[in-house]
């Protein structure tokens, strides 16, 4: 059952332009958290910190420990507190230890920084995608999804260019410096635009009340939740390592020079952005004439995750063209998963008022994900000698991922939530903002479930 709220409000464009500043900020984020990829590609660096491929796979993987640790904080925090000043505080703080990284001159301080970062960045998704459920209808949902996500595939794809283009004509220090401060600009325009999602004292009372009434137990008995923990784990694995050891892998395997890996490191990541905003928007058409929205997302999210295996073709060819080729082709063609599992794991078959702590659960396993990628991927690099192992392991993963979309995504194991709790989400609805159409279909998915 959905319902609809009509706001008769001018400015019918002003969530679009909202979720464009929050892909902006996950592009800033991705940016920050990845830069470190290039520099460890970077010679200078490896030497001043001593550094072997153990190490580099432990700094690659730090981020992720307190991001995925403080993915169920944040995810219950912007659920009963909203979205604009967590983003804020954490925002700051993400920026200013980026920039802290180009002054560190010890290893532990360098170690410290990343796990500081990873903490402070794990508000974005949850966030994000609170504010995304409250203000997108499922036609739309897809390509937003799709337009949000694009920021976190540019975020790898021009960070890998900018920072090797900084390390190179400058230093790896004053690459980490500068993306830490040019990023604290997006502030400007978020704190202008956003409103507080619970304005007055009631609604910030209520908004608790909801967020409380659908507990931690009831997510985790869903099989969809865990569906998409496994799908989350999987999609990250492959495109985590392309974050942390593609430039390594073209430098060191295929002879590419350090700009030359970031420039396509930069095609592989654009190419996901694109096909991820593509295979949303086609997806929105195909349920806006009628199809059913959870039998479409899953054909997509199936398709992108056996595309992308195609990945062990490029590991296996002698040739470099058709290792570049399949090294592209393969993250792009994963594009196809990417809005519609998002889509279908953290907004469709999720309760509104628990969408925070969802994403919350769920990005745990993306944070698993980047630090076994990070840090098995090194350690497979350092036992077999080359990078064809690790990419046989990306292989099986995907595969993995594509059975879970088949077998867990099923609206009959979507988190169930009850009447009296529905009713309370809708009292703590925050005061619309000018949008045109507030749709609740997802709390009829889960209400339906639960009778």
């Amino acid at each position: 059952m959905e319902t609809s709220i009509e706001v008769k409000k001018p400015g019918a464009a002003y969530p679009w332009i909202i979720l464009a500043l929050l892909s902006m900020g996950l592009l800033i984020s991705f940016v920050d958290r990845t830069s470190l990829s290039s520099a460890l590609a970077d010679k200078n660096f490896v030497r001043d910190f001593a550094l072997t491929s153990v190490d580099r796979g432990w700094l690659n993987s730090a981020f992720f420990w307190t991001y995925g640790l403080m993915q169920l904080p944040m995810g219950w925090l912007v659920d009963r507190y909203g979205v604009k000043w967590p983003y804020t505080v954490c925002f700051t703080v993400w920026c200013i230890a980026t920039a802290a990284t180009g002054l560190v001159t010890a290893l532990t301080a360098l170690l410290l920084m990343r796990l500081l970062i990873g903490a402070a960045e794990a508000v974005v998704i949850p966030a994000s995608y609170r504010w995304i459920g409250n203000n997108f209808g499922e036609n739309n949902k897809g390509f937003a999804v799709g337009l949000f996500a694009m920021g976190g595939k540019f975020g790898p794809a021009i960070g890998a260019l900018i920072a090797a283009w900084l390390i190179v004509n400058y230093s790896w220090k004053f690459m980490f410096v500068a993306t830490g401060i040019v990023g604290l600009i997006w502030l400007m325009p978020w704190l202008f635009m956003v409103r507080n999602d619970f304005p007055s004292k009631e609604q910030l009372a209520s908004a608790k009340r909801s967020a409380s009434s659908v507990t931690l137990r009831n997510i985790l008995s869903s099989p969809v939740v865990w569906g998409g923990m496994i799908n989350n784990f999987c999609y990250g694995y492959f495109t985590f390592y392309c974050m942390t050891w593609m430039p390594a892998y073209l430098v060191e395997q295929r002879g590419l020079s350090l700009q030359k890996s970031g420039l396509f490191t930069f095609f592989s990541f654009a190419g996901i952005a694109l096909m991820a905003t593509f295979g949303g928007w086609a997806a929105d058409r195909i349920i806006a004439r009628g199809h059913n929205a959870v039998k479409v997302r899953k054909a997509f999210v199936v398709a992108g995750f056996i595309g992308g295996s195609t990945v062990l073709l490029g590991a296996l060819t002698d040739s470099l063209q058709a290792a570049l080729f399949w090294n592209v082709l393969s993250l792009s063609i994963l594009g196809l998963a990417t809005a519609n599992n998002l889509a279908l794991c953290k907004l469709t078959l999720i309760p509104k008022q628990a969408i925070g702590l969802t994403t919350g659960v769920q990005q745990l396993a993306t944070s698993l994900a980047g630090g076994i990628s990070a840090s098995l991927s090194g350690w497979l690099l350092h036992v077999s000698g080359n990078y064809d192992l690790p990419m046989m392991v990306i292989f099986v993963f995907l595969l993995i991922g594509a059975t879970s979309t088949l077998v867990l995504l099923q609206p009959k194991w979507a988190p169930k939530v009850s009447d009296d709790a529905a009713a309370s989400a809708a009292a703590a609805q925050p005061e619309p903002s000018p949008t045109s159409t507030i749709h609740t279909e997802g709390q009829g998915i889960a209400k339906s479930t639960a009778h």
